[in-house]
């Protein structure tokens, strides 16, 4: 290097950079400070740069290494004594205790690897220019010691640790006494006792004993094993109690001939608040995690459970099984507007105890709301004290047994879900946990779906039973008093009517058709027109004094029957007074069914019981049975449409072909056809579900 060289580069100042990093940075520091600058590879050594005599303006030192670093420090100070150093380590290898290395060992300034390098370099050059005239910017060592405090702590130490790292920064000796305090600027105003009050008092003084005795022992273990210690603690500031974390960073020399340390106190409690909302969002994930998993293996197990009592067990033993919740049980609506008890499981024996005994005990409303609304009902805060008691003991003395056990079993929350199906709710699923933050929207959103699973699974087992019962039980009710449009109409007027088929659409529609015997359709649409009850009514054939109606409902009562279970095999209205009969499966409760019946219709009565066969036919039985009831003209229509392709889409063959082929004119073939198509209909649709036209 020429000396040329170092007059041109000394008019702008130069930099020499020592580092660790193969690709020269120096260049990139040149290229943003617009200053000439040096690299020189740590494995190198710097010697061959001090062959001229000059001396750089400034020294950047990039090493994360503490040995390293004493090393270097070493170096430059031999060759270069009076020029500024500041140390850089490379990107996450900066630490409290390189830093409190470097800065005890005089170097003038220290950048985190996410401070701003060029302008702290162009910052210490102007320093240097300020100084007295000179472009010497450190001290030498008898003005080191110029610098020191009346405590022997070096001031300008703590003022570099405080201002590069987010931190506050305390000398602190081996007893625990402040010797010098460093408090940031932008917090200052939290700390109830003064920085500059701090020197002299002690840990004990600031802490309560139990801190206190933990910091200090954070202190010895620093002092005795030479590492950087960690601690978090409580401390109470003008914003209230604030979490800090304290990093405790052994001073390498004695401090006024006693060890000490420098303690950097990082405010993390935000930190731990967003930690906090991590934890809680990652449990309400794993939560709803086992909730879905609860709700798939119940799903399971309806499948394969062949009663009610089955599904209802099994759905209460899986939903405690998953850990989170301390009881389930579930109840079933009576006539008298409460619930029996009819299974449960779990470890809050006191609480399903006291809801066996006291018929659903005073989750009362809470289960009323249930049924009555259709929707999840919660309730927390179970173990809060009362508000209107005057002491814990005289709310115990005031306390019903069901209150009682909840305490007992501490009980917080529950949840109460009414399993439904097409409207009809089958009962309620209670179920109780420990935690107050449980059934949160996620939770009641899932519990919502297990209990409409549940009401379907229950309809799907009553349907079964029935459907493939070769006996049932036949009951038959008059029903006097009852509000419905067929009432009203058949006391309106001299007529009667007959229910045909009642059901519900996919889209949740209820339909009925009905026949009417005595008046015309113009009479009955009029009719339909005024009932509430009624979304609409539609004419399907008129005969004079006879006509059939389609008619939608906003709800049914018929099919809240055929939901339990029931077979309606006739419904007939005279004179205002309904005569129905219903079949049910012969180990079905007669007395619950009756009952709910009852619950419908106040004037509901019991009439006639009857045991029937339900005689199981062949596919060959049934096939005989329908060529009999047909013609032999309507059963070559119907074979002659169906190998035509005339129910295929598009159709293979239109009604005139088909009608030039049985040589008759199209609508005598469409006669013979659709009365064809009506028998058929009728022996798999009138069987099943109702009585015959």
């Amino acid at each position: 290097m020429t000396d040329t060289h170092h007059e041109s580069v000394r008019e702008s100042g130069t930099i020499l950079y020592v580092g660790e990093r193969t690709t020269p940075p120096a260049r990139d520091l040149q290229s943003a400070s617009g200053l000439e600058a040096d690299y020189v590879p740590i494995d190198r050594g710097i010697e061959e740069l001090t062959d001229g005599g000059h001396e750089p303006d400034v020294v950047v030192v990039e090493t994360g290494d503490r040995e390293r670093l004493t090393t270097h420090l070493e170096t430059v100070e031999e060759h270069f004594p009076a020029v500024p150093i500041i140390v850089a380590p490379p990107a996450e290898r900066g630490s409290e205790g390189l830093a409190a290395a470097a800065v005890r060992a005089g170097v003038t300034d220290y950048v985190p690897f996410e401070g701003n390098l060029v302008e702290r370099v162009r910052t210490t050059l102007r320093v240097r220019e300020r100084e007295n005239g000179s472009e010497d910017g450190r001290p030498d060592s008898d003005e080191k010691q110029d610098h020191t405090t009346s405590t022997g702590t070096d001031s300008e130490y703590l003022r570099v640790l405080a201002e590069t790292l987010p931190d506050e920064a305390f000398v602190i000796d081996e007893n625990g006494e402040y010797l010098e305090a460093r408090v940031r600027p932008d917090s200052a105003h939290l700390y109830t006792v003064p920085a500059e009050d701090l020197p002299g008092s002690t840990l004990q003084e600031a802490f309560p004993s139990e801190t206190a005795t933990e910091l200090l022992d954070c202190v010895s273990r620093s002092l005795e094993t030479g590492d950087v210690q960690t601690v978090e603690y409580v401390t109470e500031t003008t914003a209230g109690d604030r979490l800090y974390e304290g990093r405790v960073v052994p001073i390498d020399e004695p401090v006024d001939g006693r060890p000490a340390v420098v303690w950097l106190a990082r405010d993390v409690t935000e930190r731990a608040r967003r930690e906090r909302e991590l934890r809680r969002r990652r449990d309400h994930l794993e939560t709803i995690n086992q909730i879905n998993d609860v709700v798939r293996r119940v799903v399971h197990t309806l499948v394969e459970a062949p009663t009610r009592d089955d599904i209802e067990r099994k759905v209460c033993d899986q939903v405690v099984g998953s850990g989170l919740y301390c009881g389930a049980w579930v109840g079933e609506p009576t006539s008298e507007e409460s619930l029996d008890y009819r299974t449960g499981s779990g470890s809050a024996t006191s609480f399903l105890e006291a809801v066996d005994e006291t018929t659903a005990g005073d989750h009362g409303r809470l289960l009323e709301r249930a049924v009555e609304t259709g929707d999840v009902q919660t309730v927390t805060g179970l173990l809060d004290p009362d508000p209107e008691s005057e002491s814990e003991s005289e709310s115990d003395e005031l306390a019903t047994p069901h209150q009682s056990a909840v305490r007992e079993d501490e009980i917080r929350s529950a949840v109460a879900v009414p399993i439904t199906h097409d409207g009809t709710v089958y009962g309620v699923l209670n179920v109780v946990a420990r935690r107050d933050d449980a059934f949160s929207e996620s939770e009641q959103a899932a519990f919502q779906l297990l209990g409409e699973t549940i009401g379907f699974a229950i309809n799907a087992v009553k349907n079964r039973r029935l459907l493939f019962a070769d006996a049932a039980i036949e009951l038959e009710f008059r029903i006097d008093g009852g509000d419905s449009f067929s009432m009203n109409l058949t006391e309106r007027f001299d007529c009667a009517c007959r229910l045909e088929w009642a059901g519900t659409t996919t889209g949740g529609k209820v339909y009925q058709y009905v026949t009417v015997e005595g008046i015309g359709g113009e009479t009955v649409l009029d009719r339909a027109a005024g009932d509430d009850s009624i979304e609409e009514c539609r004419l399907i054939h008129d005969g004079g004094d006879r006509c059939t109606v389609e008619i939608r409902l906003s709800k049914s009562v018929v099919r809240s029957l055929t939901n339990r279970g029931a077979t309606i095999r006739d419904v007939t209205v005279r004179d205002g007074v309904a005569t129905t009969v219903v079949e049910i499966p012969r180990d079905a409760d007669v007395r619950r069914f009756v009952d709910v019946v009852q619950t419908i219709y106040e004037g509901a009565e019991l009439t006639a019981r009857r045991e029937v066969d339900r005689p199981v036919h062949t596919a060959t039985e049934r096939r005989e049975r329908i060529l009999d009831s047909l013609t032999d003209r309507q059963f070559t229509a119907l074979r002659l449409a169906y190998y035509a392709g005339y129910f295929d889409w598009p159709r293979g063959s239109t009604g005139e072909e088909i009608a030039e082929t049985m040589d008759v004119s199209p609508p005598t073939m469409h006669q013979h056809l659709r009365k064809a198509q009506h028998e058929l209909l009728s022996e798999f649709f009138e069987e099943r579900t109702g009585p015959p036209n």
